[in-house]
C-alpha cells in the first residue's frame, strides 16, 4: 500500500497512524474508538492484551497520531532485567557507575524527550523497580546511575502487560500508586479468537505479504487448509498466525496452499464444519479421482501490508492479486480493508 502524495511510499508500522486502522469487530473497534481518544490527549495510557495482540504496534500508531508525533518513540521492554540494569537502561548512568560502565549513557527517559516512551511488560517490574520508576512518571524527574543531579525529561508514557494487573493489584504484586500513574486511559487488546469478523482479513493479507515476501505466486488455500485456520483457537494470536502463515508459503509447491502446509501446534483442534452440501460439490466430491475441479476466480482487494487509509474502503488498490481457487475447496476472501490485519508479524 502506497499512501497518496508525491512520493507515493509505502506505509510501514512505523510511520502507520490511526487513521490506517479499521476492523470489522465490534470489540476492536470499540479499543480504537478510545485509542483515537487518547491521541488526542496526553494521559498516561495503559495497554492491556495478551502476547501477539499488537499493543506496540498499538502504542506506535497511537504516538504517530498524536501531538508529540515529531517527537522520539523511544520504546522499551522491562521483561527479565535485574534492577541494576533497568536503572541503567530506563534512567542512565555515568561513567564508573558500576563495572563495565566505561562511558555516560542517556536512559530511555532521557532519549524520549519531548516524545513518548513505550514500556512494554510493566508488570514484570520487581517491587524496588516498581518504586524508582514512579517518581519519574509522576513528575517527570529522574537521576542517572552513579549521579546526584537531578534531571527532568517531558515524556507521554505508554505501558503494555499481556498479566492480569488487578489481579496483581489485590496480591500485592503491583503497586496501586504505580497502577494509578500509568492508567490515565486503559485500552483493552481483544484476543484473535474473540475477532471472528476480521480472521478472514487477517489470512488473506498475511499470504498476499509472506508470498511476495518470499517470492512466490499463492492464489489460495484449499478448503481444507481454509477451515484448519479459521477453527483453530489462535493462543499465540497474530503473532502466531503470522508464524503458521510464512510457514505455509514456505512449504507449498503450489499455487494454492495444501492443508498439509498448515502446521498448527494446538492439540485437539475440533474438526471443521462440513458446510452445507451442494449438489456441485457432490458431483465435484464424486468425480475427484477421474477429473479436476472446476475453478473460479475470486479478488483478494487487500493490500500486501497494511489495510488501505480509511475512506478508500471498497476500492481494490492497484496490483490487487487475483485469486484462483478451485470451486469445492475455498472460501471467498474479503475485500475489506481492516485495521492490524495486514502486519500481525509486528505485534507483541
Amino acid at each position: 500500500m502506497t499512501r497518496e502524495g508525491s512520493e507515493r511510499r509505502p506505509i510501514t508500522p512505523w510511520d502507520a497512524t490511526l487513521d490506517d486502522f479499521q476492523s470489522a469487530d465490534s470489540a476492536m473497534q470499540r479499543c480504537l474508538e478510545l485509542a483515537r481518544v487518547a491521541a488526542r490527549t496526553d494521559l498516561p495510557l495503559l495497554i492491556l492484551g495478551e502476547t501477539g495482540t499488537g499493543k506496540s504496534l498499538l502504542a506506535r500508531a497511537i504516538h504517530n497520531s498524536c501531538g508529540r508525533a515529531k517527537g522520539p518513540f523511544v520504546s522499551f521492554n522491562a521483561a527479565a532485567l535485574s534492577d541494576t540494569l533497568l536503572d541503567s537502561q530506563l534512567f542512565g548512568h555515568e561513567k564508573g557507575a558500576f563495572t563495565g560502565a566505561h562511558k555516560q549513557v542517556k536512559g530511555k527517559f532521557e532519549a524520549a524527550h519531548h516524545g513518548t516512551l513505550f514500556i512494554d511488560e510493566i508488570a514484570d517490574m520487581t517491587s524496588p523497580a516498581q518504586a524508582k520508576i514512579l517518581r519519574a512518571v509522576e513528575h517527570g524527574e529522574f537521576e542517572r546511575l552513579g549521579s546526584e543531579t537531578l534531571r527532568v525529561a517531558d515524556v507521554r508514557l505508554i505501558s503494555a502487560t499481556h498479566w492480569p494487573l488487578r489481579q496483581f493489584l489485590e496480591g500485592d504484586r503491583f503497586r496501586r500508586d504505580l497502577f494509578y500513574r500509568i492508567s490515565g486511559l486503559t485500552l483493552t487488546v481483544p484476543p484473535l479468537r474473540d475477532r471472528p469478523n476480521d480472521l478472514r482479513s487477517l489470512i488473506a493479507a498475511e499470504i498476499e505479504w509472506a508470498g511476495r515476501k518470499q517470492g512466490k505466486t499463492i492464489t489460495g488455500l484449499d478448503r481444507k487448509a481454509w477451515d484448519l485456520l479459521m477453527a483453530h483457537p489462535w493462543p499465540g494470536n497474530l503473532r502466531e498466525l503470522n508464524r503458521v502463515i510464512r510457514a505455509a508459503v514456505a512449504l507449498s509447491s503450489d499455487e494454492a496452499i495444501p492443508a498439509e502446509a498448515v502446521l498448527l501446534e494446538a492439540p485437539g483442534v475440533p474438526p471443521p464444519h462440513p458446510g452445507p452440501r451442494c449438489p456441485t460439490r457432490a458431483r465435484a466430491a464424486a468425480s475427484a479421482g477421474t477429473r479436476r475441479s472446476r475453478t473460479r476466480r475470486v479478488r483478494l482487494g487487500m493490500p500486501p501490508r497494511w489495510a488501505r487509509r480509511r475512506g478508500q474502503t471498497g476500492r481494490r488498490p492497484p496490483g490487487g492479486t487475483e485469486v484462483r481457487c478451485a470451486a469445492p475447496s475455498i472460501c471467498p476472501l474479503p475485500r475489506r480493508s481492516w485495521e492490524m490485519a495486514s502486519r500481525p508479524h509486528c505485534t507483541s
